[in-house]
């Protein structure tokens, strides 16, 4: 679960002025607090064990999680990376962990079997906006002349 701050969609897909919507009092009340409570950053996943996390699990920074994985992939030439949504406290260039877990054949439970180290990269700051935020809306000269 997350929220249109979080993941930049501000921008794009959301319409602040139409109407209502289901969480529209959530959406009002981060946009009016100014900070999403997390945010979207890519994972440079250390390549060398071969194992990969699974989406949701669990970013950490040191013994504390403060995140997780929402989706992970092997880029032809970044390696393993991996999308996650952290918690907006967490400082841009610290060093962080992500777990590797497996299911137990026996009791059909998660279990952590290990940790790959993580290096971050934000894609949208803690402030809830894009790195490269354009002034306006894609499309806003087109929507501009079917106004009446």
């Amino acid at each position: 679960r997350a929220i249109p701050h979080e993941l930049d969609w501000l921008r794009t897909a959301v319409h602040l002025t139409k109407g209502c919507y289901p969480g529209q009092e959530t959406i009002a009340r981060t946009l009016n607090l100014g900070r999403p409570p997390r945010r979207l950053a890519v994972l440079q996943l250390d390549g060398l064990g071969g194992d990969l996390p699974q989406p949701g699990a669990s970013v950490r920074m040191g013994e504390r999680a403060v995140g997780t994985v929402t989706s992970v992939a092997r880029h032809h030439e970044l390696g393993p990376i991996a999308l996650a949504l952290l918690r907006r406290a967490v400082p841009a260039g610290e060093q962080l962990t992500v777990e590797i877990t497996e299911v137990d054949e026996a009791t059909g439970e998660t279990v952590a079997v290990g940790r790959v180290d993580a290096a971050q990269e934000l894609l949208v700051s803690p402030e809830g906006r894009a790195q490269a935020s354009p002034a306006e809306r894609p499309g806003a000269g087109l929507r501009k002349g079917l106004r009446l």
